[in-house]
């Protein structure tokens, strides 16, 4: 690719959209034949406006889907035990089909002890550790839900993987880890980068597929990026900023995600994809 020539942009929002009528016509199915509708329930500890605006998207995006959304909203000071005591009375209710923790919790809160008190068939989320084994087996359950939206967007581009080297910047227990897995089982060559990786510079020169999932604003250079790579910025900074230094990488890249627009709509977007199928495991219908 030319320096002059600009990189296609991964169109999240749009393939979000899609998703959403999709997982819509699913559950309007399940209502119609069961009487039920796909139930998912939020928890939330605190009120960190960040989180409580995240909490409020994803309820407007299941009204829009035609899924029921259940808040509960959780002090500040709750305890690890008590919001394991929610988690697990939320598991054992029928009316229930996905349970989502938003997080951070905070840093009293032990975040994994709590993912783990969710059933994993109603892990829509794809935070606990069984859900995280049976992806990497390739077996029934759910993924962790940003990783499956970069998934699903590099299908829809026609993103060949086979043989190719993938670097995955980042190593979170639900994004990093998990893309690498899934990429993995797509016959990629894998390779993860963090914070004491040595020569990150010289890593990503190498990658034919670039995942930067780390959380900290323009960290990957454009000019590392190498021509005709495909770029996937799965991070979200103050002032709309990624993880990738766009204005540079789109000279270099072939194919890449805005921020915003491109990883994020898709999160939500298999996060109800999810709770439907979910839905339809727990009331033993196949969806038509």
């Amino acid at each position: 690719m030319s320096r002059t020539q600009t990189a296609q942009l991964m169109d999240g929002t749009s393939l979000a959209g899609r998703m959403i009528e999709e997982s819509a016509a699913h559950a309007a199915d399940i209502t119609r034949r069961t009487g039920t509708s796909p139930c998912l329930a939020t928890v939330l500890v605190g009120e960190d406006p960040a989180s409580v605006t995240y909490v409020r998207m994803k309820q407007a995006r299941c009204a829009k889907a035609g899924i029921k959304s259940r808040s509960i909203g959780l002090p500040a000071e709750t305890t690890t035990a008590e919001l394991i005591d929610v988690l697990a009375g939320l598991s054992d209710d029928p009316e229930v089909h996905g349970i989502l923790l938003q997080h951070p919790c905070g840093p009293h809160i032990d975040e994994r002890a709590a993912f783990e008190a969710i059933a994993p068939e109603k892990d829509v989320d794809g935070v606990t550790m069984q859900s995280f084994a049976a992806m990497s087996f390739g077996l029934p359950g759910f993924m962790s839900c940003t990783p499956g939206g970069i998934m699903r967007l590099l299908e829809a581009y026609d993103v060949e993987l086979d043989g190719k080297l993938a670097v995955v910047v980042g190593r979170s227990a639900i994004l990093g880890k998990p893309v690498g897995m899934l990429l993995l089982a797509k016959n990629a060559t894998v390779t993860y980068c963090h914070s004491r990786t040595a020569d990150l510079s010289s890593i990503v020169q190498e990658a034919d597929v670039v995942v930067a999932a780390v959380g900290r604003p323009r960290l990957i250079r454009g000019e590392d990026i190498k021509p005709g790579a495909v770029v996937i910025d799965a991070g979200y900074n103050p002032g709309n900023t990624g993880d990738v230094d766009f204005d540079t990488a789109l000279t270099r890249a072939r194919l890449i995600t805005p921020v915003p627009g491109g990883v994020g709509p898709m999160t939500i977007a298999v996060l109800l994809a999810q709770t439907v199928e979910a839905a339809a495991n727990q009331l033993g219908i196949r969806q038509s």
